[in-house]
């Protein structure tokens, strides 16, 4: 089956704000929801180039749908894919830190 390429642009969708993801940059890393087809290859690229860092590993995780409930409906959270980037001694991403 062949992959389509996808542009650096595509591969990172958002950053993950949260308590354990702001616990996780005091050790260097940095957490983002991305395409589903994207590789760890892909996301290290895209990082590197758009935030100008260097990426020391990305580990990745495919989230499975929670069952939800709301009233008589129920239904499932979509699925998607995390990945965790963590980068080399020195580097910060300063536009997710607050630092212009």
């Amino acid at each position: 089956m062949k992959q389509e390429k996808l542009s650096l642009n595509d591969v990172l969708i958002r950053p993950i704000i949260t308590e354990k993801a702001l616990i996780l940059r005091e050790q260097r890393k940095y957490v983002f929801e991305v395409n589903p087809l994207a590789n760890k290859n892909l996301v290290k690229e895209a990082v590197e180039k758009l935030f100008n860092v260097k990426v020391e590993k990305v580990n990745i995780l495919n989230m499975k749908p929670k069952p939800k409930r709301r009233g008589i409906f129920e239904g499932k959270t979509r699925s998607w894919k995390k990945a965790v980037v963590t980068l080399k001694e020195g580097y910060t991403i300063k536009e997710l830190e607050g630092e212009h």
